[in-house]
């Protein structure tokens, strides 16, 4: 396992909340990453299997803890307009709320983070609605950088693209040995849209 955090973040961050990162890190668990599946004990409540983004809300001792799980599996996980409408209303939801410590950003789907925009879904895409597409993506992330509490990506498998920047977003990270980054669209000499390389400073531990 490897992890890597936010210089700037883990300035900021207290003792206390520094221990509760670790913590949560070990209760959940990178086998159960590894594996696909997450420890069932302690979440409040099942959601359908349909939906993109699962969210949770830990309980007993992990309370104050929120996994946000993306659900992509047809897409690999991809930025789709409705994944990332929905991740904007679940961080506009957290940001203001008091009783949350931490957010885990996580994959529901075995062996893939998130493979970053749905480039089938944007070649389909009129001209016009291109541009606002890749801002979307960029709001989403850098709304998850700015969050008040820490944040945590938890990566198993592949964070390609807008998928490792939404990684970078987070202020810690944790990778199982399956994982896999890269920014593929240098590749065609392409910037990275997202804003994290631009917007964010971070270090490998």
């Amino acid at each position: 396992m490897a992890a890597a955090a936010a210089p700037g973040a883990l300035g900021a961050l207290s003792a206390g909340r520094v221990r509760l990162v670790a913590a949560c890190c070990a209760r959940l668990g990178s086998a159960a990453w590894a594996r696909g599946t997450a420890p069932r004990r302690g979440y409040s409540s099942e959601v359908k299997t349909e939906d993109e983004l699962r969210v949770r809300h830990l309980e007993e001792e992990n309370r104050g803890i929120v996994v946000l799980g993306i659900n992509r599996a047809y897409g690999k996980n991809s930025l789709s307009k409705n994944l990332l409408k929905m991740l904007s209303k679940a961080v506009d939801a957290l940001k203001s709320d008091k009783k949350v410590r931490t957010i885990i950003i996580r994959s529901e789907v075995p062996g893939i983070f998130c493979a970053g925009a749905d480039l089938k879904e944007r070649a389909k895409m009129h001209s016009s609605e291109v541009g606002p597409f890749v801002s979307k993506i960029r709001a989403v992330i850098n709304d998850i950088a700015n969050l008040p509490v820490p944040t945590i990506a938890a990566i198993d498998g592949l964070a390609l693209g807008g998928g490792l920047e939404l990684a970078l977003a987070c202020d810690i990270r944790v990778a199982a040995s399956s994982a896999k980054m890269g920014l593929v669209e240098t590749k065609l000499a392409i910037i990275p849209g997202g804003g994290s390389l631009r917007s964010h400073t971070f270090w490998l531990l």
